[in-house]
């Protein structure tokens, strides 16, 4: 499983989406809209007439928390001032838990007066999901952590109306089975759409119906090749403050381009040990093993190749992978024998280097080959 963080633009997006098909017919009055440097303000009006009828509430969608105790969310603004407020932050470099960045992208929404305010959270752990949920929800809900109600649902069991009973027991008589059922269907959607994280705090009621204010949301990204169509675009944007380098967003563009995998991130420019590992769960072991025997300060990059990919496509990543390394370092190649041929391999490790700008002549290469080899003849 590899979780990938979401902004909540498209959390709401796939919730509002996927909630009519999973409950049966009802619907949620989730409204939203997202703005970059690219967005024109009139086209945007013009496409989603709420932006000009009501007042909105304006906030970054940058994967950080704490929005409105660090001062980054206006409320009961017209367009014209969400488009100053924009305008003023947006390319602004801000810092969010020790990490710095620019705020490259915003979500509007209608703004919603309300007096409860609700909590809930799901997780996706190793032999289940754990599912939260407190009726003190909003900025405040760390201090009053004591209130928030647990409960665990192993994997292959339904959300009971037993199992979820301990949640909503003090929850008022009016509201408890609204509430209950729209819990139910948010955990039917987030196991629907593998999300692995799920977080509102808070959602309220308007008009009787639940709505969400801020949404929190991660998915598995290992599961986009069932989901594709339901996912339907979803974007999965660098954590906070994490800006590609020139290497990394080669590599990046030779992995959507193929249908192979390509991964490829610096951990450490300095490094003096390098992989280019195959395999999703190779690369990782080798990451912690290095780890493990005490050089993880020493470890250059992170680097993955899997799915068949061509001589050429290798040949490239190869290159690059050479080329970034900044001092003298130990080579780590590792394959697999039929996803790569023995041919292509040998190629790249004799070609490679004379291709690159520096000298090799202070560089070990350790190469690891593992199951038989078919194309060895």
């Amino acid at each position: 499983m590899a979780r990938k963080k979401i902004r909540e633009y498209d959390s709401k997006r796939l919730l509002k989406e996927n909630f009519k098909r999973i409950s049966g017919g009802s619907e949620l009055p989730i409204k939203s809209a997202q703005v970059t440097e690219s967005t024109d303000f009139n086209e945007v009006a013009n496409k989603e007439s709420w932006l000009s009828s009501g007042k909105l509430v304006v906030k970054p969608d940058m994967l950080f928390g704490k929005r409105g105790k660090s001062g980054l969310v206006a409320l009961n603004l017209d367009l014209a001032e969400v488009a100053t407020f924009v305008k003023e932050r947006l390319g602004k470099e801000v810092e969010m838990g020790g990490c710095k960045g620019p705020i490259t992208t915003f979500i509007v929404e209608p703004f919603i007066p309300h007096t409860e305010e609700f909590y809930l959270n799901i997780v996706s752990e190793r032999i289940g999901c754990s599912l939260s949920f407190s009726e003190c929800g909003g900025i405040d809900i760390e201090e009053n952590w004591d209130k928030v109600k647990t409960v665990f649902i192993p994997t292959g069991s339904s959300l009971t109306s037993e199992i979820c009973a301990p949640l909503f027991a003090t929850l008022p008589l009016e509201i408890n089975d609204t509430i209950k059922e729209f819990v139910k269907v948010v955990y039917a959607i987030f196991l629907d759409l593998d999300f692995t994280f799920l977080e509102m705090n808070p959602f309220t009621l308007v008009d009787g119906k639940p709505y969400p204010l801020d949404m929190r949301g991660e998915l598995d990204d290992t599961a986009a090749f069932k989901n594709f169509k339901k996912w339907s675009g979803v974007e999965f944007p660098l954590p906070f403050g994490r800006v590609m380098s020139p290497t990394e967003s080669f590599i990046h563009g030779l992995d959507e381009k193929t249908s192979a995998s390509l991964k490829f991130t610096v951990l450490n420019p300095k490094g003096r040990i390098w992989t280019m590992v195959a395999g999703g769960g190779a690369s990782v072991i080798y990451a912690d093993t290095v780890g493990d025997l005490g050089y993880a300060s020493e470890l250059g990059n992170y680097a993955e190749y899997s799915g068949a990919p061509n001589e050429e496509e290798v040949l490239q990543y190869a290159r690059v992978v050479l080329d970034v390394r900044t001092s003298p370092s130990l080579f780590l190649f590792h394959f697999i024998s039929n996803t790569v041929d023995l041919v292509t391999i040998c190629l790249v490790i004799n070609c490679t280097p004379f291709q690159c700008s520096q000298a090799y002549t202070l560089m070990s290469v350790y190469m690891c080959q593992r199951r038989d080899l078919p194309h060895s003849d």
